[in-house]
């Protein structure tokens, strides 16, 4: 049998099922950073994204025990699509419309693309304000655009997958992405904002 560092998160959450409490403990730890980030990036209030990623992982725990999870997919985009419904179930308590709007202190400063960026001084200095551009202006868009250009660009997500993991179709998810686009362009033109990284 594979050592539990050696398994993939689909096989750690077969174990799991199977009565394995540390393969859970080994998937949590692989998942949770990510899974947070998207769900703080959504919501933008720190007490409210742990009280979902929490909600989220009670979910989690309960499907696995119920058997309801098949080796299908990717586990993370498994997850994700039960972040998603959490938040879309909350935001619906709340009684408010699906679109957050952004503030002076949801300004993305807690996601870091920096270390994506390797280049002198002079570049560096370029490519994060563009950074920085292009996140106020991610902040001004729509919530469901949002989340699309986060999983895409941020979490790396093919177009199937965020396509699953917001249950709509990958033509839909396209859509976003492409108006998500379309708008920070707009934004950017109208603010005379170049978006080019050196």
């Amino acid at each position: 049998m594979k050592n539990l560092k050696e398994m993939t998160d689909e096989e750690l959450a077969l174990s799991y099922v199977d009565g394995n409490n540390k393969a859970f403990d080994l998937l949590l730890s692989r998942n949770q950073s990510k899974l947070f980030s998207y769900i703080l990036y959504v919501v933008h209030d720190r007490d409210t994204a742990e009280d979902l990623f929490q909600e989220t992982f009670f979910k989690v725990i309960t499907r696995l025990q119920q058997g309801r999870y098949t080796t299908s997919g990717k586990f993370s985009a498994w997850v994700m699509r039960i972040a998603h419904n959490v938040m879309m179930d909350w935001y619906r308590e709340q009684k408010a419309d699906r679109v957050v709007e952004a503030n002076e202190t949801n300004d993305l400063s807690n996601l870091s693309g920096s270390d994506l960026l390797e280049s002198n001084i002079e570049m560096e200095f370029v490519n994060a304000q563009v950074l920085s551009d292009v996140k106020r202006m991610m902040n001004m868009l729509p919530a469901v655009q949002r989340e699309v250009v986060y999983m895409r660009y941020f979490q790396q997500m093919s177009f199937k997958e965020i396509a699953d993991a917001t249950s709509v179709s990958i033509n839909t998810a396209l859509g976003r992405m492409r108006y998500a686009l379309l708008n920070m362009r707009r934004m950017a033109r109208d603010n005379g904002i170049q978006l080019q990284l050196a």
